[in-house]
Protein backbone atom coordinates (compact mmCIF):
# COMPACT_ATOMS: atom_id res chain seq x y z
CA UNK A 1 0.00 0.00 0.00
CA UNK A 2 1.19 3.36 -1.17
CA UNK A 3 1.96 5.91 1.47
CA UNK A 4 1.58 8.91 -0.84
CA UNK A 5 -1.72 11.30 -0.79
CA UNK A 6 -1.31 11.81 -4.08
CA UNK A 7 -4.90 10.81 -6.02
CA UNK A 8 -4.90 7.52 -7.15
CA UNK A 9 -5.26 5.88 -10.52
CA UNK A 10 -8.74 4.39 -9.90
CA UNK A 11 -9.98 1.30 -12.18
CA UNK A 12 -13.39 0.83 -13.56
CA UNK A 13 -13.58 -2.81 -13.06
CA UNK A 14 -12.52 -5.20 -10.08
CA UNK A 15 -9.48 -7.05 -10.83
CA UNK A 16 -8.08 -10.56 -9.68
CA UNK A 17 -6.23 -8.99 -6.96
CA UNK A 18 -9.42 -6.85 -5.27
CA UNK A 19 -11.47 -9.97 -5.56
CA UNK A 20 -9.36 -11.54 -3.47
CA UNK A 21 -8.34 -8.93 -1.02
CA UNK A 22 -12.71 -8.36 -0.96
CA UNK A 23 -13.17 -12.45 -0.18
CA UNK A 24 -10.24 -12.64 2.52
CA UNK A 25 -11.15 -9.64 4.27
CA UNK A 26 -15.48 -11.08 4.14
CA UNK A 27 -14.26 -13.83 5.26
CA UNK A 28 -12.70 -12.77 8.58
CA UNK A 29 -15.40 -9.99 9.41
CA UNK A 30 -17.43 -13.17 9.13
CA UNK A 31 -15.25 -15.53 11.09
CA UNK A 32 -15.14 -12.16 13.70
CA UNK A 33 -18.92 -12.44 14.74
CA UNK A 34 -17.67 -16.05 16.41
CA UNK A 35 -14.85 -14.04 18.17
CA UNK A 36 -17.65 -11.16 19.10
CA UNK A 37 -19.77 -14.24 20.39
CA UNK A 38 -17.32 -15.94 22.69
CA UNK A 39 -15.48 -12.83 24.08
CA UNK A 40 -18.96 -10.96 24.80
CA UNK A 41 -19.64 -13.85 27.20
CA UNK A 42 -17.42 -12.26 29.06
CA UNK A 43 -16.81 -9.02 28.25
CA UNK A 44 -19.06 -6.29 27.67
CA UNK A 45 -19.67 -5.55 23.88
CA UNK A 46 -19.06 -1.68 24.10
CA UNK A 47 -15.97 -2.07 26.63
CA UNK A 48 -14.78 -4.95 24.08
CA UNK A 49 -15.52 -2.61 21.30
CA UNK A 50 -13.45 0.53 23.15
CA UNK A 51 -10.66 -1.89 23.67
CA UNK A 52 -10.36 -3.28 20.10
CA UNK A 53 -10.58 0.48 18.90
CA UNK A 54 -7.94 1.64 20.83
CA UNK A 55 -5.67 -1.27 19.96
CA UNK A 56 -6.22 -1.01 16.55
CA UNK A 57 -5.54 3.18 16.65
CA UNK A 58 -2.84 2.52 18.16
CA UNK A 59 -1.18 -0.11 16.01
CA UNK A 60 -1.71 2.63 12.93
CA UNK A 61 -0.24 5.14 14.51
CA UNK A 62 2.28 2.65 14.94
CA UNK A 63 2.46 1.58 11.42
CA UNK A 64 2.55 5.22 9.95
CA UNK A 65 5.33 6.12 12.37
CA UNK A 66 7.70 3.09 10.73
CA UNK A 67 6.38 3.95 7.04
CA UNK A 68 6.36 7.64 7.59
CA UNK A 69 2.70 8.32 6.50
CA UNK A 70 1.92 11.87 7.77
CA UNK A 71 -1.46 11.55 9.85
CA UNK A 72 -1.62 15.42 11.14
CA UNK A 73 -0.29 17.69 8.17
CA UNK A 74 -2.89 20.01 7.01
CA UNK A 75 -4.67 18.39 3.81
CA UNK A 76 -8.34 19.45 4.07
CA UNK A 77 -9.72 16.56 5.24
CA UNK A 78 -10.16 17.47 8.68
CA UNK A 79 -13.87 18.20 8.13
CA UNK A 80 -14.63 15.18 5.96
CA UNK A 81 -12.52 13.03 7.97
CA UNK A 82 -14.45 13.84 11.46
CA UNK A 83 -17.54 13.34 9.68
CA UNK A 84 -16.28 9.79 8.39
CA UNK A 85 -15.34 8.97 12.06
CA UNK A 86 -18.60 10.24 13.81
CA UNK A 87 -20.14 7.80 11.00
CA UNK A 88 -17.88 4.78 11.43
CA UNK A 89 -18.75 5.20 15.53
CA UNK A 90 -22.69 5.55 14.86
CA UNK A 91 -22.46 2.04 12.82
CA UNK A 92 -20.74 0.03 15.39
CA UNK A 93 -22.94 1.37 18.58
CA UNK A 94 -25.89 0.48 16.83
CA UNK A 95 -24.51 -2.66 15.87
CA UNK A 96 -23.97 -3.68 19.27
CA UNK A 97 -26.76 -1.97 20.60
CA UNK A 98 -29.32 -3.07 18.71
CA UNK A 99 -28.08 -6.66 19.30
CA UNK A 100 -29.80 -5.83 23.00
CA UNK A 101 -33.32 -5.62 21.50
CA UNK A 102 -33.30 -8.64 18.39
CA UNK A 103 -31.98 -11.13 17.25
CA UNK A 104 -28.80 -11.22 15.44
CA UNK A 105 -30.66 -12.75 12.29
CA UNK A 106 -32.86 -9.71 12.07
CA UNK A 107 -30.16 -6.91 12.56
CA UNK A 108 -27.76 -8.77 10.09
CA UNK A 109 -30.53 -8.41 7.04
CA UNK A 110 -31.06 -5.11 7.86
CA UNK A 111 -27.45 -4.12 8.30
CA UNK A 112 -27.11 -5.23 4.84
CA UNK A 113 -29.14 -2.82 3.07
CA UNK A 114 -25.69 -0.78 2.71
CA UNK A 115 -24.97 -1.47 -0.46
CA UNK A 116 -28.23 0.07 -1.91
CA UNK A 117 -27.56 2.95 0.10
CA UNK A 118 -24.12 3.08 -1.63
CA UNK A 119 -25.84 2.32 -5.14
CA UNK A 120 -28.69 4.92 -5.11
CA UNK A 121 -26.58 7.81 -3.81
CA UNK A 122 -23.08 7.46 -4.80
CA UNK A 123 -23.71 7.85 -8.89
CA UNK A 124 -25.29 11.29 -7.34
CA UNK A 125 -21.83 12.29 -6.54
CA UNK A 126 -19.58 9.91 -8.54
CA UNK A 127 -21.39 9.26 -11.82
CA UNK A 128 -18.66 6.72 -13.25
CA UNK A 129 -20.34 4.56 -9.92
CA UNK A 130 -23.74 4.32 -11.71
CA UNK A 131 -24.99 0.83 -11.65
CA UNK A 132 -26.20 -1.27 -15.16
CA UNK A 133 -29.82 -2.71 -14.96
CA UNK A 134 -27.85 -6.06 -14.77
CA UNK A 135 -26.18 -4.86 -12.37
CA UNK A 136 -28.97 -4.11 -9.89
CA UNK A 137 -30.07 -7.06 -10.48
CA UNK A 138 -27.13 -8.84 -9.21
CA UNK A 139 -27.60 -6.69 -6.33
CA UNK A 140 -31.00 -7.20 -5.23
CA UNK A 141 -29.82 -10.58 -5.91
CA UNK A 142 -27.75 -10.76 -3.22
CA UNK A 143 -29.47 -9.31 -0.87
CA UNK A 144 -32.41 -11.37 -1.03
CA UNK A 145 -29.92 -14.74 -1.08
CA UNK A 146 -28.70 -13.04 2.67
CA UNK A 147 -32.67 -13.06 3.58
CA UNK A 148 -33.38 -16.43 2.45
CA UNK A 149 -30.41 -17.12 4.74
CA UNK A 150 -31.45 -15.45 7.96
CA UNK A 151 -35.66 -16.29 7.15
CA UNK A 152 -35.57 -18.91 9.96
CA UNK A 153 -34.53 -16.33 12.55
CA UNK A 154 -36.23 -13.90 10.89
CA UNK A 155 -39.45 -14.91 10.24
CA UNK A 156 -39.85 -17.47 12.94
CA UNK A 157 -37.94 -15.17 15.63
CA UNK A 158 -40.12 -15.62 19.45
CA UNK A 159 -41.55 -11.83 20.11
CA UNK A 160 -39.26 -9.70 21.72
CA UNK A 161 -40.11 -6.77 23.92
CA UNK A 162 -39.13 -3.78 21.73
CA UNK A 163 -37.71 -5.45 18.88
CA UNK A 164 -38.24 -2.69 16.66
CA UNK A 165 -36.24 -0.68 18.27
CA UNK A 166 -33.46 -3.16 17.52
CA UNK A 167 -34.39 -3.34 13.82
CA UNK A 168 -34.30 0.19 13.56
CA UNK A 169 -30.71 0.38 15.05
CA UNK A 170 -30.18 -2.21 12.27
CA UNK A 171 -31.23 -0.24 9.66
CA UNK A 172 -29.04 2.90 10.94
CA UNK A 173 -26.21 0.78 11.26
CA UNK A 174 -26.24 0.22 7.49
CA UNK A 175 -27.41 3.50 6.63
CA UNK A 176 -24.35 4.95 8.06
CA UNK A 177 -22.26 2.36 6.59
CA UNK A 178 -23.34 3.22 3.20
CA UNK A 179 -22.89 7.05 4.24
CA UNK A 180 -18.90 6.47 5.55
CA UNK A 181 -18.33 5.04 2.45
CA UNK A 182 -20.22 7.94 0.43
CA UNK A 183 -17.75 10.27 2.44
CA UNK A 184 -15.27 8.76 2.15
CA UNK A 185 -15.57 8.49 -1.98
CA UNK A 186 -16.84 11.75 -2.27
CA UNK A 187 -15.15 14.09 -0.35
CA UNK A 188 -11.18 14.74 -0.18
CA UNK A 189 -10.74 11.47 1.44
CA UNK A 190 -10.95 9.60 -1.77
CA UNK A 191 -7.33 11.04 -1.89
CA UNK A 192 -6.02 10.44 0.76
CA UNK A 193 -3.83 8.03 2.25
CA UNK A 194 -5.90 4.55 3.23
CA UNK A 195 -4.23 5.22 6.43
CA UNK A 196 -5.20 8.60 7.30
CA UNK A 197 -8.92 7.59 6.46
CA UNK A 198 -8.65 4.61 8.74
CA UNK A 199 -7.05 6.63 11.67
CA UNK A 200 -10.27 8.96 11.51
CA UNK A 201 -12.81 6.53 11.83
CA UNK A 202 -10.98 4.63 14.39
CA UNK A 203 -9.75 7.57 16.52
CA UNK A 204 -13.44 8.76 17.07
CA UNK A 205 -14.74 5.45 17.10
CA UNK A 206 -11.83 4.90 20.28
CA UNK A 207 -13.49 8.31 21.87
CA UNK A 208 -17.24 7.37 21.25
CA UNK A 209 -17.29 3.54 22.04
CA UNK A 210 -16.10 3.88 25.73
CA UNK A 211 -18.23 6.95 26.85
CA UNK A 212 -21.27 5.34 25.86
CA UNK A 213 -20.18 2.32 27.38
CA UNK A 214 -19.80 4.04 30.90
CA UNK A 215 -23.53 5.85 30.12
CA UNK A 216 -24.56 1.83 29.78
CA UNK A 217 -23.08 1.32 33.20
CA UNK A 218 -21.36 -1.77 31.88
CA UNK A 219 -18.47 -2.61 33.89
CA UNK A 220 -14.72 -2.68 33.07
CA UNK A 221 -12.08 -4.65 33.58
CA UNK A 222 -9.10 -6.61 32.58
CA UNK A 223 -9.12 -10.37 34.36
CA UNK A 224 -10.38 -12.17 31.48
CA UNK A 225 -9.80 -15.54 30.44
CA UNK A 226 -6.97 -16.05 27.79
CA UNK A 227 -9.89 -17.19 25.02
CA UNK A 228 -11.55 -14.06 25.65
CA UNK A 229 -8.18 -12.06 24.99
CA UNK A 230 -7.29 -14.39 21.98
CA UNK A 231 -10.40 -12.71 20.84
CA UNK A 232 -10.00 -9.20 21.36
CA UNK A 233 -6.44 -9.83 19.75
CA UNK A 234 -7.64 -11.21 17.01
CA UNK A 235 -10.83 -8.82 16.43
CA UNK A 236 -8.14 -6.05 16.82
CA UNK A 237 -4.88 -7.07 14.72
CA UNK A 238 -6.85 -8.12 11.65
CA UNK A 239 -10.05 -7.30 11.97
CA UNK A 240 -10.09 -3.86 12.89
CA UNK A 241 -6.74 -2.87 12.20
CA UNK A 242 -5.37 -5.39 9.09
CA UNK A 243 -9.17 -5.90 7.54
CA UNK A 244 -9.92 -1.98 7.85
CA UNK A 245 -7.01 -0.70 6.41
CA UNK A 246 -7.23 -3.24 3.20
CA UNK A 247 -10.84 -1.81 3.26
CA UNK A 248 -10.08 1.62 3.14
CA UNK A 249 -6.89 1.24 0.43
CA UNK A 250 -9.47 -0.71 -2.03
CA UNK A 251 -11.79 2.57 -1.53
CA UNK A 252 -9.09 4.56 -3.01
CA UNK A 253 -8.80 2.40 -6.08
CA UNK A 254 -11.52 0.29 -7.36
CA UNK A 255 -15.35 1.18 -7.94
CA UNK A 256 -16.98 1.35 -4.23
CA UNK A 257 -20.62 -0.04 -5.83
CA UNK A 258 -18.92 -3.33 -7.12
CA UNK A 259 -17.14 -3.69 -3.64
CA UNK A 260 -20.10 -3.03 -1.37
CA UNK A 261 -21.95 -5.99 -3.15
CA UNK A 262 -18.98 -8.32 -1.49
CA UNK A 263 -19.97 -7.57 1.59
CA UNK A 264 -22.98 -10.01 1.07
CA UNK A 265 -20.40 -12.56 1.40
CA UNK A 266 -19.71 -11.77 5.56
CA UNK A 267 -22.94 -13.04 6.62
CA UNK A 268 -22.47 -16.34 4.50
CA UNK A 269 -19.01 -16.42 5.76
CA UNK A 270 -20.72 -16.34 9.09
CA UNK A 271 -23.04 -18.95 8.89
CA UNK A 272 -20.50 -21.18 7.03
CA UNK A 273 -18.28 -20.87 9.93
CA UNK A 274 -21.13 -21.38 12.56
CA UNK A 275 -21.26 -25.40 10.66
CA UNK A 276 -17.80 -25.90 10.40
CA UNK A 277 -16.72 -24.63 13.72
CA UNK A 278 -19.59 -24.62 16.33
CA UNK A 279 -21.41 -27.51 14.86
CA UNK A 280 -24.34 -25.68 13.49
CA UNK A 281 -26.40 -27.50 10.80
CA UNK A 282 -26.01 -26.67 7.06
CA UNK A 283 -29.50 -25.59 6.11
CA UNK A 284 -30.84 -25.32 2.85
CA UNK A 285 -30.87 -21.85 2.92
CA UNK A 286 -27.24 -21.66 3.30
CA UNK A 287 -26.41 -23.20 0.60
CA UNK A 288 -29.39 -21.46 -1.72
CA UNK A 289 -27.75 -18.49 0.24
CA UNK A 290 -24.06 -19.04 -1.24
CA UNK A 291 -25.15 -19.90 -4.51
CA UNK A 292 -27.32 -16.57 -5.04
CA UNK A 293 -24.39 -14.16 -3.30
CA UNK A 294 -22.21 -15.58 -5.85
CA UNK A 295 -24.48 -15.30 -8.70
CA UNK A 296 -25.25 -11.69 -7.54
CA UNK A 297 -21.55 -10.74 -7.55
CA UNK A 298 -20.96 -12.36 -10.53
CA UNK A 299 -23.73 -10.04 -12.31
CA UNK A 300 -22.38 -6.82 -10.69
CA UNK A 301 -18.86 -7.18 -10.93
CA UNK A 302 -19.37 -7.75 -15.30
CA UNK A 303 -17.74 -6.00 -17.02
Amino acid sequence: MSSTAATPQRKPHLDSLAITLLVLCCAFWGFQQILIKVAVAEIPPLWQAAMRMWGATVLLWTWCAARGVPLFQRDGTLRAGLLAGLLFAGEFCFIYLGLMHTSASRLTVFLYTSPFVVAILLPRIVPGERLRRIQWAGLVLAFLAVAIAFSEGFVHSSPVVGQWRGDLMGLAAGVLWGLTTLTIRGSRLTSASAEKTLFYQLGVTSLVAPLLSLLLGEPWGFGYSALAWGSVLLQTVVGAFASYLTWMWLLRHYPATQMSTFTFLTPVFALMFGVVLLSEPLTVQLVVALVGVAAGIVLVSRR
